[in-house]
């Protein structure tokens, strides 16, 4: 009789076993990276997926002299070494850069789903201890390479945008907006943070980016969602998921935009002075959708999350429904591949890299985490139209590459973007633990 038991429990293990197999094996992307981008990109039928596909690059660092490769009439060279797990940058009036060494809090929740995603994020380099700090970077003598640096700012909490607004110098930390005195040309500041407003922390999306309106009377500062399609209730998404704009005199808050899973970079666009932002979308719908994004936020602005993808394609497993929001859930404005993990933006507007790189948008793009094959990995070029908006007969450059070598391993993974004094641009690695600097030849 025992013999009988053994055997059905053991047909029971492996039928689950086949089971959980079917409905958790990797999904293959059926169309090219470069098919889900642009103006209109094509947007297939989801896969719901139990778990995500997990196609990770392990990081291994440049070795030697490897370095990115620049597209034809670029050229790259490191302008900082040796940083620690460098995020996001930002320019001073008198070409000092500030970089943000910083990486998530400490996350909550142990058990199987803990170990995989500290497991996961182990080996995409992002298991590392945020440095809580801000490095200033001097480029004195213009010769391309930072000969001084200095720590700007310690004992920060996951620290990400910055922005300077008259002589306070903004930073956004990943529970509050804060700022500090700032004078020019100082090396170091140790004066107390003055907190302006609270931030939603915990959860996913750690990051917090903060850029001042035209004028500086107020702050538009990035919340990502705490999950991905709000599995956690709607409660625990409160103020998430959109852009807040924050008024730093009376310290008031409100929703600017939302529908927005994962906000990242954000910027100007020099022509028609309008916001933009790069989005990164929902997870387990399979390899080739939905896309992240970039598109232009206007005040009351809803893009559909957690409900909606891609200006209406409804995402099935969100419950409650909304039927409500499907009519005016805003369409972003340009593609930018599956999972590619787009975080940095910047305009062309002082760059000086050639007529061919003048009006449009660099975009780097971290790497996907859950697609086959992978994507993005890689800083791409956005040419616009005279009229403000992505040039719907162009297509985008690849700008720089080579951060997976042969292998398929990660050297480097490229994060926030900026111009420097001299119209080259920066480009923040935070597994590289270099800034790049991209010139025209």
């Amino acid at each position: 009789m025992r013999k009988y038991v053994l055997i059905a429990l053991g047909l029971i293990v492996l039928i689950a076993a086949a089971v959980l197999f079917a409905m958790t094996r990797p999904d293959v992307a059926k169309l090219p990276e470069d098919a889900v981008m642009g103006v209109r990109p094509n947007i297939t039928t989801p896969r719901n997926q139990i778990l995500p596909t997990v196609g990770i690059a392990e990081v291994v660092g440049w070795q030697g002299a490897a370095k990115p490769v620049a597209a034809a009439g670029l050229q790259v060279a490191a302008f900082a070494k040796g940083l620690d797990h460098p995020r996001w940058l930002y320019r001073l009036p008198n070409g000092d850069v500030l970089v943000a060494e910083s990486n998530s809090t400490p996350r909550k929740g142990g058990g199987i789903k803990g170990w995989v995603m500290k497991t996961l994020m182990g080996r995409a380099g992002a298991g590392v201890a945020s440095p809580n700090r801000i490095i200033l970077l001097r480029d004195a003598n213009g010769d391309g390479v930072a000969e001084a640096r200095s720590v700007f700012l310690s004992g920060l909490n996951s620290p990400f945008g910055m922005v300077l607004v008259g002589d306070w110098l903004y930073v956004g930390n990943t529970d509050a907006l804060v700022r500090f005195p700032y004078k020019a040309g100082e090396t170091k500041i140790t004066a107390a943070a003055e907190k302006i407003a609270d931030l939603p922390g915990g959860g996913n999306h750690w990051a917090r980016n903060v850029v001042a309106a035209p004028g500086g009377k107020s702050l538009y500062v990035t919340v990502g969602s705490s999950s991905n399609i709000a599995e956690n209730g709607m409660d625990a998404e409160k103020r998430r998921a959109g852009i807040l704009e924050v008024f730093p005199e009376t310290k008031y808050v409100r929703i600017y935009a939302t529908g927005l899973r994962n906000p990242n970079g954000m910027a100007f666009e020099p022509q028609s002075g309008r916001l933009w932002t790069v989005v990164n979308e929902r997870d387990q719908l399979g390899s080739d959708v939905p896309p992240d994004y970039m598109a232009a936020v206007d005040i009351g602005d809803n893009f559909g999350w957690p409900w909606y993808y891609w200006g209406g394609y409804p995402d099935r497993r969100v419950e409650p429904a909304n039927p409500a929001l499907q009519e005016y859930s805003k369409r972003p404005d340009y593609a930018l591949g599956a999972h590619t993990a787009s975080l940095g933006l910047a305009f062309a507007g002082d760059a000086k890299l050639g007529t061919r790189f003048a009006n449009g948008a660099f975009v780097t793009q971290h790497g996907s985490w859950n697609r086959e094959p992978p994507a993005g990995y890689k800083m791409l070029y956005i040419p616009f139209g005279p009229n403000g908006f992505p040039d719907q007969r162009a297509k985008p450059v690849t700008m720089l590459s080579g951060f997976l070598n042969d292998e398929g391993k990660a050297q480097g993974r490229p994060v926030g973007v900026i111009t420097d004094r001299t119209g080259a641009l920066l480009v923040a690695d935070d597994v590289g633990n270099v800034i790049w600097r991209v010139t025209g030849s």
